[in-house]
């Protein structure tokens, strides 16, 4: 799909997989709250369900026009999780109270030719701030446009490369999986690594992070290996891990439920014994598939807490029918941030200085702040693999640290 990396491909497929474990049961709406002073951004209940409407151009009728650019008419799984991310912004403003915005909504086609196109239209209708595009090469393209009318961003994107100042990413970055895992297994003791990685750019985001985060705690990587996307050709990166296994106490394996098994199984037939050295994963673990492993019981790896999800997707199939996309709670919470900045900040509400509060604000997947350089910090949990699921074992916190 044009516009779109091969990482933020395989998020949208991980994304729909994961559905099948997301039942909602939870219908109070979780409206987006800022963790500190006395911002109240509530939400009301569930929203009614709609009658069948064409396609709007805008959704609201508010005074402060926010544009939504999407690929909606990409072939695949982006149009499908932008139809879903559309759904998830108005949901996200029927929940609100009285929200004086309106969002104007652009398709932006999956180019970034596309997206350039929507995000000149909609400045030209008067868009003070711009949510999405959802891939790479689009949000560069839209920073592009917006920059020169000094109209901020929040996009969601995966890759920490686009992002800006005025060009903010409200996505799960790998490099926040990689802080929290590594900091919670020093916190245990785990203090010699191995890693196997996937040969491709998410393999290069998480080994740099992955050095950066180790030598940050004192932590040793003894050996880091990558394997190419040919299952076959994994034997033998393992084989070189498995020979210093006998040297560390954890082997990180930050990929998703597609290469996990064999690579688990590629250092079994090494000579790892995976019970004996602590696994650590990334939030691409948390899918159905990891946990039906025997190999990678116990294993750590960090991810967003379920219940947020969980409660949003039963307010989502109760209004639309149908189970959201993984992705879909970004767009509710951009949304939802952008209508309690217009209810509480005055013409203030899209500056620099409130978008990058240290305080942050809390979503449907937890806490979330925008850093001044437009990457994102998560409060992310620790989960250890079990049969039934990813269980807490260190939970994800309420605020962030003051000072840092």
């Amino acid at each position: 799909m044009l516009g779109m990396s091969r990482d933020e491909q395989g998020l949208l497929t991980r994304g729909a997989r994961r559905l099948r474990s997301a039942l909602g049961v939870g219908v109070t709406a979780l409206a987006l709250a800022a963790c500190a002073g006395n911002l109240d951004l509530g939400g009301g209940g569930p929203a009614p369900v709609p009658t069948e409407q064409p396609p709007a151009a805008s959704i609201g009728t508010g005074e402060v026009r926010v544009a939504l650019i999407l690929p909606l008419s990409a072939a695949g799984n982006a149009g499908v999780a932008a139809q879903s991310m559309k759904n998830a912004a108005e949901l996200a403003l029927a929940e609100f109270k009285q929200p004086n915005v309106q969002l104007l909504v652009k398709d932006d086609g999956g180019t970034p030719q596309g997206a350039q196109a929507a995000a000149q239209q909609a400045l030209a209708e008067g868009a003070e701030l711009i949510v999405g595009p959802l891939f790479a090469q689009s949000v560069s393209a839209v920073g592009a446009v917006a920059r020169q009318r000094n109209v901020p961003v929040i996009a969601f994107s995966t890759d920490a490369n686009v992002a800006a100042r005025g060009v903010y990413l409200l996505s799960f970055l790998p490099e926040s999986d990689v802080k929290r895992i590594v900091d919670f297994a020093v916190s245990r003791g785990k203090r010699s690594y191995a890693a196997l990685l996937p040969d491709n750019a998410y393999g290069g985001v998480v080994e740099a992070a992955f050095q950066q985060e180790a030598a940050r705690r004192g932590a040793r990587v003894v050996v880091l290996e990558k394997y190419p996307p040919d299952p076959g050709r994994m034997a033998e990166p393992a084989r070189r891990v498995a020979q210093a296994a006998n040297r560390v106490d954890s082997i990180f394996i930050p990929d998703g439920a597609d290469a996990v098994p064999q690579v688990v199984q590629a250092l079994a037939a090494g000579g790892v014994n995976t019970k004996r050295v602590q696994l650590l994963g990334t939030g691409l673990w948390d899918d159905p598939r990891i946990f039906q492993l025997p190999a990678l019981e116990g294993g750590w790896y960090a991810a967003p807490e379920s219940t947020g999800f969980r409660n949003f997707a039963g307010r989502y199939r109760a209004r639309y029918g149908q189970d959201p996309v993984r992705t879909a709670t970004l767009a509710y919470d951009a949304v939802a941030l952008v209508a309690a900045l217009v209810k509480t900040q005055g013409p203030a509400r899209f500056s620099e200085q409130v978008l990058t509060s240290a305080s942050g604000f809390a979503g449907i997947d937890g806490i979330f702040r925008f850093r001044p350089d437009g990457t994102n910090e998560r409060g992310l949990a620790v989960l250890r693999v079990t049969p039934s699921g990813g269980q807490v074992v260190s939970p994800a916190p309420k605020s962030f640290s003051p000072g840092t």
